[in-house]
């Protein structure tokens, strides 16, 4: 459990210190001239090298955005659509106002102009930004406070010590055995998923395929990640199902590296 909080509280940490920089970045972009002055009222001569040093903007954003997407996903999953509308444009847009501007356009160097009247600039971005940045510390807040649940934390741990057993079972040629345990790997992290989204099961000893499935139609996974799991699913019933057939090597590792795949990118 130990090793899952520091993980998160560091990478949490180190997020929250990228963008509180990307956030100076956006500004010496736009009002260059005030930022120097703001700075160095507080730190004195060092505001010119601090604002030297800060990083593009335009180039560290992505990395940013989807490393806290995924922490959001994992840790507040009901703010995740929150946290994108900041960035994607508005698909029902028909003109672009200071209202429906988002980082997308900013990333673009977007700017609107009628006549010689500037309308809409890259500054329009800063405020999404900045909203991005605060649900970021929303998830920190909540990861700090008593009431977090620590659960899923645990369970992570568990999961991979589990598929540790897995790959060791493997190396030491016990396929069958191997695959049964990714698999309840799987089974139980598709289910953690469907209580995070409120999901209801209502048979009574789902597998793989009915957790899949349910995931599916409630558009927590997409096409391309269904028939994934549906690819492990099957390879999960060749090693604890199918005694006619022995799995090989090569699906049992395909089936654990697919496990471990889908416990950290489906939440």
């Amino acid at each position: 459990m130990a090793t899952n909080l520091d993980r998160y509280r560091k990478d949490l940490d180190a997020l929250i210190a990228r963008g509180e920089q990307l956030d100076l970045a956006m500004q010496r972009d736009c009002f260059p001239k005030e930022l120097v002055a703001v700075l160095k009222k507080r730190i004195g001569d060092k505001a010119n090298d601090v604002v030297k040093n800060l990083p593009s903007f335009q180039h560290d954003y992505q990395s940013w955005y989807s490393e806290a997407k995924v922490l959001i996903r994992q840790l507040l999953p009901d703010r995740v659509t929150d946290f994108v509308r900041h960035y994607e444009t508005p698909k029902s847009r028909k003109e672009i106002t200071y209202e429906n501007y988002r980082i997308e356009d900013d990333l673009q160097g977007l700017t609107v102009r009628r006549a010689s009247m500037r309308l809409v600039g890259t500054d329009a971005g800063i405020p999404h930004f900045r909203q991005q940045l605060a649900i970021l510390n929303a998830v920190k807040a909540r990861f700090e406070s008593s009431l977090f649940d620590i659960r899923q934390l645990v369970q992570a741990d568990l999961f991979d010590s589990e598929l540790d057993v897995a790959k060791e079972l493997a190396k030491n040629k016990f396929s069958r055995a191997a695959g049964a345990v990714a698999g309840v790997v799987l089974e139980r992290h598709l289910a953690q998923v469907c209580d995070n989204h409120g999901l209801k099961i209502t048979k009574k000893a789902p597998g793989i395929a009915d957790l899949n499935e349910l995931l599916k139609n409630a558009n927590v996974v997409d096409l391309p990640q269904w028939r994934f799991i549906q690819h492990l699913a099957d390879i999960r019933n060749l090693c604890d199902h199918n005694k006619k057939i022995e799995p090989s090597a090569e699906q049992v590792d395909d089936l654990i590296g697919g496990v471990t795949k889908v416990t950290k990118t489906v939440f």
